[in-house]
This record gives structure tokens, sequence and C-alpha cells, in this order.
């Protein structure tokens, strides 16, 4: 019977994952909250729990030596020395997918991990709606929050916004681009389309509700929220054509202001004001490939201030390969693209296995391909990926191979 209690543990759980990829609870107190996450987790394993399966335990245990073995070879072999406290952090992260992965899969099933993610993002969904609105009503009573990597202003702690650089004038109205509970609205916007998602190809409950979420994406002004979001819809419209040929014009019409949206996006992002920032994800796309050329077994390292020193001297080449303008200062800054990172920091054998552990993930197979294209998409815009929400997708594809392997052996026995 699953209990209140621990669907309450659950939601936290959930809650702490969703945020250790880009929330600004962990943002602002990375250490803390990382450290009370993994608490919580071990709180939760051995009191709301049921007996350890071996085969899970198993495997989990394989799955962190491997992910350990990778680390110590990256840190062996980089070719600058690297931060021990980084690749404590990273190993932390590891930890915590590896303890999620495995209560939801020995304690839980998937259906209730699914059920507690969907209930997670829809908070998060209704919290930005508001978060959205309220600016109008707050933005003179603002305050700043800093911390050594990021600023923004907030409303009491409870509304987030970065007026520096997310005002937008749109056909002369102004407003600010959502964040949410995030530290940029392109982390929001991959979570909402998650959402949607999940609302429209596995929950299925409301067809009032994805337009909800529709509009929530669209207050991020994210291109590439609403380019994932616009494929969605042409695939749910597929759908449901078969069933109700009725409702497929209702939602074209109420497609179109998405669409003239995302059309004044992109043009602003290539051609207007904004074309710096699609320079920079261009340039982040293609700079680390000369990297990884240049260190191809086991690149360069994870250490991102390492990086950031490094790929200062691929800046000419790389530049006049895509033609980017000189007057773009990119070269001294971290990547926005996580798996060009990660291609970079580890060479193409272990970013081509853990992509592919990646892409094997058994969390969500329902219109797997349309999943993966999101979440793809996802981690190739932002540096999301060894975050522990997305490394939990990268777990379970080890988690198919290491329990087909103990499970086997204990059937043996």
């Amino acid at each position: 019977m699953y209990t209140l209690k621990q669907k309450f543990i659950d939601n936290l759980l959930m809650f702490f994952l969703v945020m250790s990829a880009g929330g600004l609870l962990f943002v602002f107190n990375r250490n803390v909250m990382s450290v009370l996450f993994f608490g919580v987790l071990i709180f939760s394993i051995l009191f709301f729990g049921t007996n350890f399966k071996k085969p899970f335990v198993y495997s989990s245990i394989l799955i962190l030596i491997s992910i350990i073995s990778i680390g110590i070879i990256n840190f062996t072999f980089a070719i600058t020395e690297q931060s021990t406290d980084k690749y404590l952090f990273y190993l932390l992260s590891a930890a915590l997918s590896v303890l999620t992965f495995f209560h939801f899969k020995n304690n839980r099933n998937i259906n209730q991990f699914l059920q507690t993610l969907y209930f997670v993002l829809k908070l998060i969904a209704f919290h930005s709606a508001l978060n959205f609105i309220f600016y109008f009503f707050v933005s003179d009573d603002l305050s700043t929050i800093t911390s050594t990597f990021h600023e923004c202003e907030t409303f009491l702690n409870l509304f987030f916004y970065t007026t520096e650089r997310s005002i937008i004038n749109v056909q002369g109205f102004e407003f600010c681009r959502n964040q949410g509970l995030f530290w940029e609205p392109g982390v929001l916007q991959i979570f909402l389309n998650i959402l949607f998602f999940l609302e429209a190809f596995v929950i299925k409950k409301s067809k009032l509700f994805l337009f909800f979420i529709a509009f929530v994406i669209l207050t991020s002004y994210s291109t590439t929220g609403l380019a994932i979001l616009l494929i969605q819809a042409l695939v749910y419209l597929t759908e449901e054509r078969k069933n109700n040929k009725l409702i497929i014009p209702v939602i074209a019409i109420l497609l179109v202001p998405f669409y003239f949206i995302f059309s004044v996006n992109i043009d602003n992002k290539i051609q207007g004001a904004k074309k710096t920032s699609f320079q920079k994800r261009i340039f982040d796309l293609t700079q680390p490939i000369f990297i990884a050329i240049d260190n191809p077994l086991t690149g360069i390292g994870l250490d991102v201030f390492q990086f950031q020193n490094i790929r200062k001297e691929f800046y000419i080449s790389a530049n006049s390969f895509i033609e980017i303008p000189s007057t773009i200062e990119v070269s001294d800054k971290s990547s926005s693209n996580s798996v060009m990172f990660l291609l970079a920091g580890t060479g193409f054998p272990t970013t081509l296995l853990l992509l592919y552990m990646f892409f094997k993930q058994k969390i969500i197979v329902h219109k797997k391909w349309l999943f993966m294209i999101i979440l793809f998409v996802s981690v190739m815009s932002e540096p999301l990926l060894l975050r522990p929400f997305f490394l939990i997708f990268i777990i379970s594809g080890f988690h198919q191979l290491f329990y087909r392997i103990t499970s086997h052996k204990q059937n043996i026995a």
C-alpha cells in the first residue's frame, strides 16, 4: 500500500532531484542542499523502503564502480591539474542519481516515479504562472540576491527574476522572461516541456491543462522551448486527428500565436539584438569538437575552470571555422552545451558510452523517441547533463546492462 508518508517523502525527493538540475535552491545553497538531499535519500531507503533486492543492490554497486573508474581515468590523464573538489562533487551527483534510482526501483515502481515527477512538475508549472503574473505587480519591490556564480532579483524569496537581461518587448508588450524556480528561463522550459509530454502522451488527464502548460512555456520566451513545444504539438495533433477531427482546427488556430512568437524570437536571435546569444551557442556546439580531436581518448578533464582556460587556445581556429565575428567574447566562458562539454572533457570513448546509456534509458519508454529528442535537445542547450536529474537516465541505461548480469547470477545460484 502506497501510504501518505511514502508519497510525501517521494515528492520531497523528486523536488530535490528536479531542483538539482538548475534550481535556484541548489544554485545558492549547492553544498548544503546536496548533503540534505543525500541525507533524505539515505533516510528514505532505510526507513521508508522494503527489503533490499540483491540484483538491484549489486547493479547499483557496479554502476558506481563504473562511474568512479571513468572519473579516476579522466582525472589521472587530464592534460592539466584538475580540482579534486570538482570531481568529488561529480561523485556526489552520481551517488545521488544512483540512490534515487535505487529507491524508486527497489521500493516503488516506475509508475510511482512518473506520478511523483508529474505532481512535482505541476507544482512548478503553477508557481511559474504566478511568477510571471506577479512581476507586473512587484517589479518595483525586488531585492537582489547573489552567490559566487549567480545573481538575480527576488520578491520575498518566492518569485525570481533576472531583469538585467530578461526584459522583452513584443509588439509593445513588455515583460520579464519567466524563469520560475530556476536560474534561467531555458532551464524552466525543459521541465515544462517534460510536463507537457507527460500530460499529452503518458498521463492524458486534461487537454485544457496542456494549453496552460503551453502558455507557461511561452512566458519563458525560450527559442528552444518553443521549438520543442511545437514539435510535441504536431505529434499530438497527428494522434488526436484519429480520435477527434473537430479538435484539429481549434488547436491549430491556438498554435498560431506560438508560431508567430517563435518566428520573431528566431529572427531576433539570428539577426537582431540577441544574435550574440545565438553565436555563442554555435560556438559552444563546434569549438569543443576541436578540443576533443586534439585529446580524443580521455579529453582535457571535467574541471570547468580549466576548460575555460584551455578553450581560449582554440578560439582563433574555431572562430574562423564557424565565422563568428571577432567581437564576440565567448572563449573564456563555460559551455552552454553539456554534451559538447562532456566530449571535450572526457574524449570520444567515454562520451559515446554515456550517451549510449542515456538513450538506453528505461524510465520513460512510451513514445521514447520523442522524449529522447526533448532530453537530448535540452542537454545540448543547457549545462545540465551531469546534474542528478539527467544523470538518472544514464544510470537507468547502465542498470539495464548490469541487472541482466546480477539477476542471471542469482538465478544460477
